[in-house]
């Protein structure tokens, strides 16, 4: 197993224990306003900020897995001779992920200092994973770059 493949696993994981978490404080929003009367005030931040935290990062897994969205039908078409087609595509991801890289950093960074008033952390707690994310779907679009070939077809992910 590679180290990629390894990172790809812990990232969906991390992204499956964040929509849990995030299902179990929706519900304790809803339990507070209907049934007690009273909503915890950091419910629904705190359900955003992982929301952004597992879409990331399981989104760096799809680029890894090949499981994003992306329209087939072409390539279906074209069959082996798809390979430039997929390059172009992966080379595009990579470039996108390199921009969340660059201008994800630049928010975190201007982000530092703003609290979110109702959880009392740094704001850029919420944006890490955008730069982080972007670093791994570059490296994880490099080698379907390199073959294109998707994950799962002889692909040297």
């Amino acid at each position: 197993m590679t180290a990629m493949t390894r990172m790809t696993g812990w990232l969906t994981r991390f992204a499956a224990v964040g929509l849990v978490a995030m299902a179990a404080i929706v519900i304790w929003q809803v339990f507070g306003r209907f049934v007690l009367d009273s909503s915890p005030s950091w419910t629904e931040q705190a359900a955003l900020v992982l929301m952004i935290w597992y879409v990331m990062f399981a989104s760096a897994a799809g680029v890894h897995e090949g499981f994003h969205i992306r329209i087939g039908l072409l390539e279906d078409r074209l069959g082996p001779r798809a390979a430039p087609l997929r390059r172009i595509t992966a080379l595009i991801v990579m470039v996108l992920g390199l921009v969340l890289l660059v201008y994800g950093a630049q928010l975190v960074w201007l982000v530092r200092g703003n609290a979110m008033p109702s959880l009392g952390i740094s704001r850029a707690v919420a944006y890490i994973p955008m730069p982080i994310a972007g670093l791994l779907m570059a490296l994880f679009a490099w080698p379907q770059v390199l073959d294109g070939k998707p994950r799962g077809e002889g692909s040297n992910c």
